[in-house]
């Protein structure tokens, strides 16, 4: 038990889930790289959640390093607990979308988009692919579904390290 809360205070915890954040990232481009999978608009809004997270928690540290109170630390966890479930919410609704429980957004429809980043020729087009076909499924969870369980298990242990945070400032 000293071990985990040892973990889950302190620096630790915001680093292991700025690491967690840069791994889900790390393979969601080996995934479209190497497994040749592009990304579907709310697969990219899934990766949004991630770089939204790692910002955070390095301005948080950063902060944190000026400024040591565990208080801090406390508001950060809840902060990066918080983001994780915003990144269990756009999971599961994408494995919705997936599922046809809920509809695709406009924009998520196979066909050809026009290429943003296109320099001179504005008629360059590329094919996205459709945000309810899953490319595969691994125990009847795609890989939004995944992003998702892995989202919640982060977010469970983010609300876990505020509250050992904030009980051993309580008793400090």
């Amino acid at each position: 038990m000293q071990l985990l809360t040892t973990a889950l205070t302190g620096w630790r915890w915001p680093a292991f889930a700025l690491a967690a954040s840069a791994l889900m990232l790390a393979a969601a481009h080996v995934f479209e790289i190497i497994g040749n999978l592009a990304p579907c608009p709310l697969c990219l809004r899934q990766r949004e959640v991630y770089w939204a997270l790692i910002a955070m928690t390095l301005t948080g540290l950063t902060w944190w390093r000026f400024v040591p109170k565990r208080r801090f630390l406390v508001a950060l966890n809840v902060l990066i607990g918080l983001v994780f479930v915003v990144g269990v919410i756009v999971a599961a609704y994408h494995a919705g979308v997936e599922w046809g429980i809920f509809p695709p957004p406009s924009g998520c429809s196979t066909g050809p988009a026009v290429d943003p980043f296109a320099i001179g020729n504005l008629d360059q087009v590329f094919e996205l692919p459709a945000c309810n076909d899953a490319p595969f499924y691994i125990l009847g969870l795609s890989m939004a579904g995944w992003n998702g369980v892995v989202s919640a298990v982060l977010a469970a242990i983010s609300f876990a390290a505020a509250a050992i945070t904030f009980r051993s400032y309580r008793s400090a």
